[in-house]
């Protein structure tokens, strides 16, 4: 009895546990086990805002996210950089050097972070991907690689009409019809983009017209040589590109403006091309005209009809792409001078006013750290600092302007320059005393020197690249003028300052 009183007494809790539960009747069980499951949930959720919460730092283990969509949420959107497009390393020959500082993208509120949209992405096609070559098996390799050249030029065009209608439609038209800009500041940074909608729409139907229906495509080359003559309406539309830049970067700053190209560059159909880079593929594809033409020449026979007029195709547009370099180049350069301050009047120099050619500009750093705007016309060195002026960026000359002509430079090696003084310099990096080059000049009897530092070593070596063929166009004009002689020298004839580009320094 003792033994069973004991073993009673052991399991009396649980008798009683059982027995507290055995009153409950059926309903009122499943509502108690309801309440249950509502509360375990009700912690559970309390538990997973806390575990948001970015403001409370926690000494608790989280459990690390699973999915990368998630983390990829909490990160602020990045800018992309534009697609290398063939025609900008194919041909420097038309370049723009504004003053664009990197766009710094704020993070976006927290409330409005949405998941990363799927990347709209074009798909490359192939001529012999498109069609069905039920006839390959009667065409050589060669010929085969003679359509591909000619369907991408076709192809080329149609992607090409897509994107400027894609520009004026998502962007010129939306930001006119909430007035995020006025029409007239549309007007110049759009230029006359329209008007190359038709002119590109009239190529793609010839070109199309042409193609048999098979696919295949015989003759282009009379096509073109037609056509050609219509992309003189390039100059206006790339000798505004300069000013469109400008203009574009300072209406960044309006906050209206920032947050509508953002969302652009957000969604899909952008590609992760900004504003700049649809505006700015006319002028790529024009470049690249010249090297579809040569493609389709390689791969047509000799004894072809169509290799003379692609001859007198090639001829034609590398004559075009030519003009419209210098006309730009001009323009650019008149873009800048306009925008110089001078403090007195003695720093203006006829050799500014008679600049046609800006030869490469960039920020450069003195030897003390200061920024400075540094413009190589072709004929004086010109030294400012960037000002804002009537919410206009301008050029305040730094030092008196220096004659190409009497410009001498030097190469200085790392490590020996040093930077505001001899102390400062004794302990400052060797990281902070490279990429540095001197200029000097003499005025009045006096030697005066600048000391200037680039952004990395291919910088530096541009800049002494434009500064040694500068004076060496100079000087063969000088002897040219001497000797009297009406044709240059060879070198000279062919030397095109405006082709070095320098990119601004990223600060």
């Amino acid at each position: 009895m003792q033994t069973r009183a004991g073993g009673d007494e052991g399991s009396g809790p649980m008798l009683q546990r059982k027995e507290s539960f055995s009153l409950l009747s059926t309903s009122e069980k499943w509502l108690f086990s309801r309440k249950k499951r509502k509360q375990r949930k009700r912690d559970a959720d309390s538990l997973s805002l806390c575990s948001l919460d970015i403001n409370e730092p926690s000494s608790k283990r989280v459990k690390p996210l699973s999915r990368v969509t998630s983390l990829a949420n909490l990160l602020p959107p990045v800018k992309a950089a534009p697609l290398k497009r063939i025609g900008q390393t194919l041909q420097r020959s038309i370049s723009f050097r504004s003053d664009c500082r990197p766009e710094i993208t704020a993070p976006r509120p927290w409330s409005r972070q949405i998941a990363p949209p799927i990347t709209k992405r074009r798909d490359s096609k192939l001529w012999s991907e498109t069609f069905d070559l039920g006839l390959g098996h009667m065409l050589s390799s060669k010929e085969i690689k003679r359509q591909e050249a000619i369907f991408e030029l076709s192809q080329g065009e149609q992607d090409l009409i897509e994107d400027l209608k894609l520009a004026k439609k998502a962007y010129r038209d939306p930001m006119l019809k909430l007035s995020i800009m006025t029409e007239h500041e549309l007007n110049q940074i759009f230029g006359t983009l329209d008007s190359l909608i038709p002119l590109h729409e009239d190529l793609l139907s010839r070109l199309r017209e042409a193609r048999k229906p098979d696919g295949s495509t015989d003759h282009v080359g009379h096509i073109l040589v037609d056509w050609l003559p219509c992309l003189e309406t390039y100059n206006s539309y790339c000798s505004n590109q300069v000013a469109a830049k400008a203009l574009l970067d300072h209406k960044k700053q309006d906050h209206r403006v920032h947050d509508f190209l953002q969302r652009c560059l957000e969604s899909p159909f952008s590609r992760k091309l900004d504003l700049w880079s649809f505006l700015d593929i006319p002028r790529s594809r024009l470049v690249k005209y010249p090297l579809l033409l040569r493609e389709i020449l390689k791969h047509t026979p000799n004894e072809h009809p169509d290799r003379q007029h692609l001859h007198q195709a090639i001829n034609m547009i590398q004559s075009i792409v030519a003009d419209i370099n210098t006309q730009t180049g001009e323009s650019e350069c008149r873009y800048y001078k306009e925008r110089l301050l001078y403090l007195e009047s003695g720093q203006r120099d006829l050799l500014i006013d008679s600049s046609r050619i800006l030869s490469c500009h960039g920020e450069l750093k003195n030897n003390r750290g200061a920024k400075l705007h540094v413009f190589l016309f072709q004929d004086v060195l010109v030294i400012t600092r960037a000002i804002t002026q009537n919410e206009q960026l301008c050029y305040q000359l730094y030092r008196q302007p220096i004659p190409v002509r009497d410009l001498e430079w030097e190469d200085l090696q790392d490590g020996e320059m040093r930077l505001g003084g001899s102390i400062r310099g004794a302990f400052s990096n060797n990281e902070r005393t490279k990429n540095f080059f001197r200029v000097a000049f003499r005025s009045g009897g006096q030697l005066q020197t600048h000391c200037f530092q680039a952004s990395d070593t291919f910088n530096k070596q541009q800049w002494l690249n434009c500064i040694r063929q500068a004076k060496e166009a100079v000087g063969s004009e000088e002897s040219a003028t001497e000797t009297q002689t009406a044709a240059p020298c060879s070198d000279c004839s062919v030397m095109d300052l405006t082709e070095l580009t320098l990119t601004p320094v990223k600060t």
